[in-house]
Order: C-alpha cells, then sequence, then structure tokens
C-alpha cells in the first residue's frame, strides 16, 4: 500500500533506488530562511530535491495575505514537474526533526490531488542518529508533467469570518500556547488569536523522540478537543499556514479525515484592524 501519511526510516531507506519514488528535503529556519538550503548543499538523504518554504512553497507577500500565502498552483506544478515528480510518483517529505515544513508540502499535494505522499517520521534527525546514508551530490532527475487540480480543503479569511460564533465549527490553533494567547509574539507584528479558536499546540503531536504518536493516542487527544464535531468542520489555522499542516496530518494518521487548512492564518488575519481578536 502507498504511504499517504507517515513513512519510517526504514521504509525509505529500502527505496532509495526506486524510481516510483521522489524525496524532498524541506529543512527550514524562521529566523535564518537561507541556513536550509547551506545544510542542503552539505549532506541531504540521497536522491533528495530541495524546496524552499518561502520560494516553493509560498507565494510572495504583500503585507495583507500572511507570511505564508500559498504559491499559484500552476506555478508550483511546474516546479513538482522539474523536480520529476507526475501522478505515478510516491512522495516523501521530510525536514530536520519535527515534520512541520514536511506536512506543508505533504499539505500541498494533497491540495493539487495528489494521495501518494507522506512525511518521513523523525525526520532528517532521525535518518543521521540511525547512520543511514547521506551525500552532498545534487540530484539531476529528467523532468515530468505534474497535472493536479486544487481541491475544497482550503478557507478564506471570509469564510472564517462567517463562522465564528457558528456552532458546529470548530477553528483549531497550532501555536505554541504562549503565542495563542498573544504573549511572547516575535513572528507578526500583533499578538493575539482568532475569536473562538481552540488551541493544540503541533508539538503535542510528537513523542519525546520528535516521532508521531499513535493512531490511537492521537485520535482520543483529538476527540477530547473537538467533542463530537466531525472532521469536515474543522479548520486549522497557525501563525502562517505551516504548523497547521502538522495538526492536518495528525488528524489523518488518527483517521479523522476531512478538515480543512486556513492558508493565511494569524500573520493574514492579524494584518486586517478591523477583524476581531482575542488574548489571554
Amino acid at each position: 500500500m502507498a504511504p499517504t501519511t507517515l513513512v519510517s526510516t526504514a521504509e525509505l531507506s529500502a527505496h532509495l533506488d526506486d524510481a516510483a519514488w521522489v524525496v524532498f528535503d524541506c529543512r527550514h529556519d524562521l529566523a535564518n530562511p537561507d541556513s536550509a538550503a547551506r545544510a542542503y548543499a552539505t549532506a541531504h538523504v540521497p536522491g533528495a530535491r530541495f524546496l524552499h518554504l518561502d520560494r516553493d512553497l509560498a507565494a510572495p507577500t504583500t503585507g495583507k495575505n500572511g507570511r505564508h500565502p500559498l504559491p499559484d498552483p500552476r506555478a508550483f506544478m511546474r516546479t513538482l514537474g522539474a523536480a520529476g515528480v507526475d501522478s505515478s510518483k510516491q512522495v516523501i517529505a521530510y525536514d530536520a526533526q519535527t515534520g512541520v515544513y514536511a506536512a506543508r508540502l505533504w499539505w500541498m499535494l494533497r491540495w493539487l490531488g495528489h494521495e501518494n505522499v507522506a512525511v518521513l517520521d523523525g525526520g532528517y534527525a532521525k535518518w543521521t542518529d540511525e547512520g543511514r546514508p547521506t551525500t552532498a551530490a545534487v540530484a539531476q532527475p529528467a523532468p515530468a508533467h505534474f497535472v493536479g487540480q486544487p481541491r475544497a480543503i482550503s478557507v478564506s479569511a471570509d469564510e472564517v469570518m462567517r463562522s465564528i460564533g457558528q456552532p458546529g465549527h470548530i477553528l483549531v490553533d497550532a501555536r505554541s500556547p504562549d503565542r495563542y494567547r498573544g504573549e511572547n509574539e516575535t513572528l507578526d507584528p500583533v499578538g493575539g488569536r482568532i475569536p473562538g479558536s481552540l488551541n493544540r499546540f503541533f508539538r503535542d503531536n510528537l513523542n519525546a523522540s520528535a516521532c508521531f504518536k499513535p493512531a490511537a493516542d492521537l485520535r482520543l487527544a483529538f476527540a477530547a478537543l473537538l467533542g463530537n464535531t466531525p472532521p469536515d468542520a474543522v479548520v486549522h489555522c497557525c501563525g502562517s499556514g505551516v504548523s497547521a499542516c502538522h495538526n492536518l496530518l495528525a488528524m489523518e494518521i488518527a483517521g479523522l479525515s476531512g478538515s480543512r487548512l486556513y492558508p493565511g492564518s494569524w500573520s493574514e488575519w492579524g494584518s486586517d484592524p478591523s477583524r476581531p481578536t482575542e488574548k489571554g
């Protein structure tokens, strides 16, 4: 069966020479955006292609559309095609450790209708801790033609606004508890949250080894948070639509399919002073 949520280091190792698998290095540091490209140039999983969060997995910012707005789908499809991805490929995404940036690529491929995509559980840290092979050689893939179609699994700021206070709708914020409360905000100009949103810090999806917790544990945790609300009534947000994808992935691992993403998240929401906010 094709991996569609997580893949283990052992399974990826067994497929390093499999032409049907395409691996992407999604490492990123918000405080030092160019450091990951340098790290990739030094060493990476053999055959992995590099994708930059700001340049490949996001569109240019305007100051009103959030820190990581979704790219034009046609441009993203060209990026995938240039990396050798077509509809037949199994895609594997990894980042340094937690999976938060890899989950962004996971969600974006599913957004375009490509289901055969999984995140490397434990990331590059687990890969290297186990002594698995790395290389500095840059892959030279044969170009492919990726064809996809955006699916209705994202929501706009206007849709979020209309859902505030409406029964049967839940907004889940993946940021750390202090940023959710509007404290210690270092990434966005103002602190706070969208009114009525609940907090599920994305790191709570992981165990002490930075691997995802078992599906049954995740299902219990989300059931405690969401109650009887069905997954398709849940929208995920965060600071800029990246760590929210981690909660989307965790829900998928738990068998709770159908939730959606607010890509603009707090960085878009808070840029308009007419939108309501909460703190505390």
